[in-house]
């Protein structure tokens, strides 16, 4: 099963960038490659069970289901239930982390998933550095123009 993570720190505080994450609808407000993002009829930002549908930067689809939201560790992990991507049984976790000594965040994006072998190499590097790479560095910006 192929892993990968990416990670940052964010000029911000804990609790702040965990509000921001924490909001299952919320990606295209820091996420550069999410164009927009819809909850499911009678879904809530926050319960788990939702369903969102994202629009990607080109116009394909992901859907996802959020599996958990932990307040105590400021984690949420979702799973891709339905995209253009040859993959199975993906699962990713956020976590968002104080740094105690700057007052700023450390935040750790991983996902573990399946697919075919000849596959993993290109996914691993897809998700770790056009996902997660590219989603915190949006995270770090966003929290730079509005501290």
């Amino acid at each position: 099963m192929p892993e990968t993570c990416a990670s940052a720190v964010i000029p911000a505080d804990a609790a702040s960038v965990w509000r921001l994450v924490r909001n299952f609808d919320g990606l295209p407000y820091w996420h550069p490659a999410i164009a927009h993002s819809a909850l499911g009829d009678g879904d809530a930002r926050d319960r788990v069970g939702s369903v969102r549908t994202l629009r990607l930067g080109d116009g394909s689809t992901v859907v996802e289901t959020l599996l958990s939201l932990d307040d105590q560790r400021r984690a949420t992990t979702y799973e891709i239930i339905e995209s253009p991507f040859a993959i199975r049984g993906y699962r990713s976790t956020i976590q968002v982390s104080p740094l105690t000594t700057t007052g700023e965040s450390f935040v750790m994006w991983s996902v573990g998933f399946d697919c075919e072998a000849h596959d993993a190499e290109h996914l691993v590097a897809l998700f770790r550095d056009d996902v997660f790479t590219v989603g915190l560095r949006g995270l770090t910006g966003y929290f730079a123009r509005t501290t």
